[in-house]
């Protein structure tokens, strides 16, 4: 079925992007993973701008890299690891900062919406603490079996690389097939993210985004 409120995103410019504008209503929003568009307006002052670029960076939910460093630390458990317990922290975390992975494109209206999104059941979080102190996490959207992570962040060094572990982790026992993180970067990639042709995103879609899959309210790694 096509998307109700954007064109097919194989209609998209040569960049990527499908749509200008538009609100940012749950259903919008829904309609808009459900489809593999994503909204991000590059600087606030845009306009909302709707993306489903090509190729599609993807992280295989059985190939994480997980330094031995990244491990030991894991294994110390001095940073512990919850789910959807301070949301609204976190995205306004990923908010402090520049840039696509965490920053200045998350606006006031955006924060609202997810939010708004979050307390629907369709976004989630995962947090990162150290001596009771919120230090980083990460944010995305649950459709079904698909997972699509939007920004993480860092108070502490490595913070943000626990919460994605822990992520991985709990989407593995929760049965979930696919997680989305829209772009590759150089960091990205180092963690194990791939990209995939536009095509072949689109064409795992609809077998997975109406699978019986819930996020559950506890992690389990």
């Amino acid at each position: 079925m096509p998307p109700r409120f954007f064109p097919p995103p194989t209609q998209s410019t040569p960049d990527g992007l499908v749509s200008i504008s538009g609100d940012l209503s749950c259903e919008r929003l829904l309609d808009a993973y459900r489809h593999g568009i994503f909204p991000w307006p590059v600087y606030v002052e845009d306009p909302m701008l709707w993306w489903s670029p090509d190729p599609r960076a993807i992280l295989p939910l059985q190939g994480m890299h997980v330094s031995k460093r990244l491990q030991r630390r894991l294994r110390a458990g001095e940073i512990q690891a919850t789910c959807d317990r301070a949301f609204d922290q976190v995205i306004r975390g990923c908010s402090a900062g520049p840039g696509r992975e965490g920053g200045t494109w998350l606006t006031d209206e955006m924060i609202d919406a997810y939010g708004e999104f979050h307390h629907q059941g369709h976004a989630h979080s995962v947090e990162v603490w150290q001596d009771g102190r919120l230090v980083g996490g990460i944010y995305g959207v649950a459709v079904g079996g698909l997972f699509a992570a939007e920004s993480m962040y860092s108070r502490v060094r490595d913070a943000s690389k626990v919460a994605l572990v822990r992520l991985v982790e709990h989407l593995n026992a929760r049965g979930y097939q696919l997680l989305d993180v829209q772009q590759w970067t150089t960091h990205t990639g180092s963690l194990g993210v791939v990209e995939i042709s536009r095509d072949e995103y689109l064409r795992r879609l609809p077998e997975i985004v109406d699978l019986p899959v819930t996020f559950g309210k506890q992690l389990e790694t």
